[in-house]
């Protein structure tokens, strides 16, 4: 079960557990009951972003499998992420706190910044186009996501699709370090010097999107499919087991409720 996992220890002494669920592309009215089966399938580490317009009903099953109280809030380490429209200090907070209210929680595990590059605010809710590329300095987005913490309203911060250059000029102003660097990571997209760099420079813990490659260069491989023939084991399993090893963490996703169960095995 993803439950007996093995965790990792960030710099910020939160733990993450090292198999979490993503929810990139689950669509509405498929989502919620996705979380709810990752839930009941052991996972505790779900990972949503603002983008991806299905916080709310993710938010509505939280509610659901919480107030059941076989699952407690604090078993679960939630992350989230600050969309680049949102970049400036006086909006970084209001992002955050939308989430917090579409989510149904008081306080996020992990907030990321998704991406480096900011843009023109166009509301909270995001259903508006962003504009154009605006000119945000990244202290100025890093100090609000500290003020976050110090508020209590997350536990850990930190950034996503961040390379070696940019962490090292955060970390010249950071008062509180990055404790993720969440990246594309699988066999066939290693990011060795990433993962080493960042480690090295801010202890700094790396998170893998999309673990399970893409098409021949993931669950379609043919040294992938021989061993997981070898050990009576998913394609999936093998790429999942390889990116524990390798010491990231890994977000898989998936709408198929068979599928959602084995990947936790």
């Amino acid at each position: 079960m993803a439950s007996s996992l093995p965790s990792f220890t960030l710099n910020s002494g939160h733990t993450i557990p090292s198999l979490g669920f993503g929810t990139w592309k689950a669509d509405p009215g498929v989502v919620g009951k996705s979380v709810k089966i990752a839930l009941e399938s052991g996972y505790r580490h779900i990972d949503c972003a603002a983008i991806y317009g299905n916080e709310k009903e993710i938010g509505a099953t939280f509610k659901e499998v919480f107030a059941e109280g076989k699952i407690k809030r604090e078993e679960v380490f939630i992350t989230s992420k600050l969309w680049n429209s949102c970049h400036r200090k006086e909006h970084v907070r209001g992002a955050c706190e939308q989430t917090l209210k579409d989510l149904e929680l008081e306080y996020l595990d992990l907030y990321l910044i998704h991406w480096p590059f900011p843009l023109q605010f166009a509301g909270y809710d995001l259903k508006q186009p962003s504009g154009g590329p605006d000119m945000v300095p990244l202290q100025e987005t890093w100090q609000a996501m500290e003020a976050l913490v110090d508020a209590g309203l997350v536990k850990s911060i930190g950034i996503s699709n961040f390379n070696v250059q940019l962490i090292r000029d955060l970390l010249t102003y950071a008062r509180i370090k990055p404790a993720v660097n969440q990246v594309e990571i699988h066999p066939f997209m290693r990011q060795a010097r990433l993962v080493e760099h960042t480690k090295a420079i801010g202890d700094m813990h790396t998170s893998a999107y999309s673990p399970l490659g893409n098409g021949k260069l993931g669950l379609q491989d043919e040294t992938v499919l021989k061993i997981a023939k070898k050990h009576n084991r998913t394609a999936a399993n093998v790429m999942i087991k390889w990116g524990i090893q390798y010491g990231v963490s890994v977000l898989p996703k998936s709408v198929t409720p068979e599928r959602i169960a084995e990947n936790a095995n």
